[in-house]
């Protein structure tokens, strides 16, 4: 089979669950309903609120925006998927697919990155984060954190598009990059050289400069009072757990691309492949709702407001 006849692509990770189809239909379209809605919510209370105007609250919200992106781009065919019988995506659709999903994470790990550097100057320089972190420097940073993503997401995707293809069948419950250099007729090689450039610049530097962060601020906090302990620990939390969590993810989603999904157990492997893409848009508006008390506060200040006016 050449590149030109490979129309479509079959995702063959979908296992027939017969009539619990349904079910799982239903759970995961609440799933999509809950992770719009609560992201929803953080932005709105963000952009109205003005005391939360701030580089922290605004990068928060950036994140929101982030898991809309990823969630559009990857439940409305996961759901198809779920109640069709067949599960052929087209080649444009397929990269198109993967465009979203790449730029997703990436975007994710480029803005929580941003988030530690926003942190650290936050604690370790707090006398010049008015003057380092101003607001040309925010919209500059979430700029970057749009576009530098997407540079290295074309550059991955323009050399899979020109593979020649000796297959159609796709390991995966959405398109992958290295699942589809797995059906080239030639050698990956250079895709393999590109993929791990790809994977360190936008994954791995992102992960020592975040510990790098963290490092220093515990450095700080160590001959601090328990009260600037405190306040640290609440606002540092949540970006930590959010940022072991994507890594994770990340990391999980990688190591499934390279192994053979027919040695491993299929609900293991499902359950793999869900979670880079289920977990992070979820958790974040949660984990920020819960344990922020400014945007707890206002969430709740919010509802009060609609409630009285109903």
């Amino acid at each position: 089979m050449d590149n030109n006849t490979v129309f479509h692509f079959n995702l063959t990770m979908y296992v027939n669950i017969g009539l619990y189809r349904y079910p799982a239909f239903v759970v995961s379209l609440m799933l999509f309903a809950i992770i719009l809605f609560a992201n929803l919510t953080i932005i709105l209370v963000v952009s109205l609120e003005k005391t939360l105007h701030e580089p922290m609250y605004l990068f928060i919200a950036l994140l929101s925006v982030n898991s809309l992106y990823g969630s559009t781009g990857f439940f409305p065919r996961f759901l198809l998927d779920l109640l069709s019988d067949t599960h052929l995506i087209s080649r444009p659709a397929c990269f198109t697919q993967i465009y979203i999903i790449y730029t997703y994470a990436f975007q994710e790990m480029t803005i929580l990155s941003i988030m530690a550097y926003d942190r650290y100057v936050a604690v370790c320089d707090p006398l010049h984060y008015h003057n380092k972190v101003t607001a040309k420097t925010v919209y500059i940073l979430a700029a970057f954190a749009w576009i530098f993503p997407v540079f290295f997401t074309v550059l991955g995707l323009s050399l899979a598009v020109k593979l020649p293809l000796c297959g159609n069948k796709l390991q995966k419950i959405y398109c992958a990059v290295w699942n589809i250099a797995k059906l080239s007729c030639v050698s990956t090689s250079t895709n393999n050289v590109v993929g791990i450039f790809v994977t360190v610049i936008n994954v791995i530097l992102p992960l020592i400069y975040v510990l790098y962060t963290y490092f220093r601020i515990i450095l700080v906090c160590r001959k601090s009072t328990s009260e600037f302990k405190s306040k640290v620990f609440q606002t540092c939390l949540p970006h930590t757990i959010l940022f072991v969590s994507l890594s994770f993810s990340i990391f999980c989603d990688i190591a499934l691309s390279r192994l053979n999904v027919e040695n491993l157990n299929p609900l293991f492997a499902l359950i793999l492949s869900l979670e880079f893409v289920l977990i992070p848009p979820l958790l974040k508006p949660l984990i920020y709702g819960l344990k922020l008390p400014e945007i707890q506060r206002n969430i709740f200040k919010m509802l009060s407001c609609l409630n009285f006016q109903i």
